[in-house]
């Protein structure tokens, strides 16, 4: 999706700061604009995330989706790192490692060995046959080849599973905090998000009380997600099964199971597959890449494995608009499950830093006052709660109002680009993704202190 955020003055007889959006065509650079200017446009810089079209030759299907807030503030960050202004962009959640040298040299062997022309539109074989093996293996589920769609990214697999299963009226169940594509993919299949709250003190894990008040006739597609973005949270089997109990009783209910992050978890976490449950397996859609656990953001590779008939439906969307994944892809992603068990070494030695960075992160920012934090049991993300700090009034910024004024003021004070809760349903929050190297979060940790050190908490924890 293309970002829609641009960067405007908050004044408005100021200039447009058009030069530095990335749909510009051309940039500001440290010698076109003296440094103090360049810091006094990243002071101006304002987070636009739901600006409304009003276009009549736009379909309203899409005028109603609101953009990628996540991937509009990495675009900000990297407008303004290009423009010369040392922001760390702690945004977006791709791993700063490079991608496993074995995964890499397949990748290259392929285009040497001339695999560059079109494979099956559910992908290869040869790779369905492996993700079926790491699914049994792994995950305790039972796949032929004909039941698993490979895709250009998890990200796709979970559009295509929505649009498959959903008709026009039907209800989406999304827990909040969510990832901020799951509520706009219900809207793009005309069914509509049902937002379902947890909270901080309960680590931001769905209760199963809450889950069942909300189902009637229209529930048709409960989507979790294990270890979660943007919270970390890890959802134990015991609350899985309640959660399976529930659903057993509403035939017409699936779920989608989105596992992305589930070999990024932080003992005595464990994963488990929703569809392992019993009864589950006929219901769930489960949904998994390579982007994460193995670094190949860009290579663009998912997977979905489900009841033949739910993929085959998926198969059909995916045939009639990208075809199957870049065949140079699938050999890597190949080589990405012959590593070993989850990954093997290369794997382990990331999550092991990623735990590195999430003790020294949370130790760092439980000594803020009036910050709530849940600890993360997986994935690389941070979800704070600094709602004490509303309401304070800042000299030259403003009112601190909320999640996306309180990331405008980091960016201004301490030039750190951060998420705004509100992005993921709850406003009282903001993420930040600590895949980053432990240097460049001991620095942004420090801005950041420095930053809300001008603060004062308006509510007493």
């Amino acid at each position: 999706m293309e970002s829609s955020l641009s960067l405007s003055s908050q004044s408005s007889s100021a200039t447009p700061l058009r030069s530095l959006s990335r749909s510009s065509s051309t940039l500001l650079t440290p010698r076109s604009v003296s440094f103090p200017k360049r810091r006094a446009l990243a002071s101006r810089a304002v987070i636009r995330s739901e600006v409304k079209m009003e276009d009549p030759s736009v379909s309203p299907r899409v005028s109603s989706l609101k953009p990628s807030k996540t991937m509009a503030i990495t675009d900000q960050a990297t407008a303004l790192v290009q423009a010369g202004v040392p922001v760390i962009g702690l945004a977006a959640g791709e791993p700063d490692f490079n991608t496993p040298g074995s995964i890499s040299e397949a990748g290259i062997n392929a285009i040497r060995e001339g695999h560059t022309r079109y494979t099956p539109n559910a992908g290869t074989l040869e790779l369905r046959k492996a993700i079926c093996h790491k699914l049994q293996e792994e995950n305790g589920l039972t796949y032929a080849p004909d039941q698993i769609l490979v895709s250009n990214g998890a990200k796709q697999c979970i559009m295509q599973a929505v649009l498959a299963v959903c008709s026009p009226g039907d209800e989406v169940i999304i827990p909040a905090p969510y990832w901020v594509s799951y509520p706009e993919m219900a809207r793009l299949a005309d069914a509509t998000p049902v937002i379902l709250p947890t909270d901080i003190s309960d680590n931001f894990l769905l209760k199963p009380e809450s889950f069942a008040s909300r189902l009637n006739d229209k529930s048709r597609l409960l989507i979790l997600c294990s270890p979660s973005n943007p919270t970390g949270s890890v959802y134990p089997k015991k609350l899985l099964e309640e959660i399976a109990d529930i659903v057993r009783k509403h035939p017409r209910l699936l779920v989608l199971s989105d596992e992305i992050y589930e070999h990024i978890i932080y003992p005595p976490a464990e994963h488990t597959s929703f569809a392992s449950l019993p009864g589950m397996w006929e219901r769930t859609l489960t949904v998994n890449g390579f982007s994460k656990a193995f670094a190949m953001t860009g290579w663009r590779l998912g997977y979905l494995a489900g009841p033949k008939h739910f993929v085959t439906a998926c198969g059909k969307i995916q045939s009639q608009s990208t075809s199957g994944a870049s065949s140079i892809s699938q050999k890597a992603g190949l080589a990405a499950l012959n590593l070993g068990y989850a990954g093997g070494e290369a794997v382990s030695t990331m999550v092991k830093a990623f735990k590195e960075r999430r003790d020294f992160l949370v130790k760092s920012f439980r000594e803020l006052e009036g910050v709530k934090i849940s600890e993360p049991k997986g994935a690389f993300y941070l979800f704070m709660d600094f709602s004490s700090y509303y309401g304070a009034e800042v000299e030259g910024f403003g009112t601190i109002k909320d999640s996306e004024s309180l990331c405008r003021f980091l960016l201004d004070k301490g030039q750190v680009a951060l998420v705004p809760g509100d992005a993921f349903g709850d406003d009282k929050c903001i993420r930040m993704s600590y895949a980053a190297s432990l240097p460049t979060l001991q620095e942004a940790a420090k801005k950041i202190r420095e930053a809300v050190a001008l603060l004062k908490p308006r509510i007493p924890i």
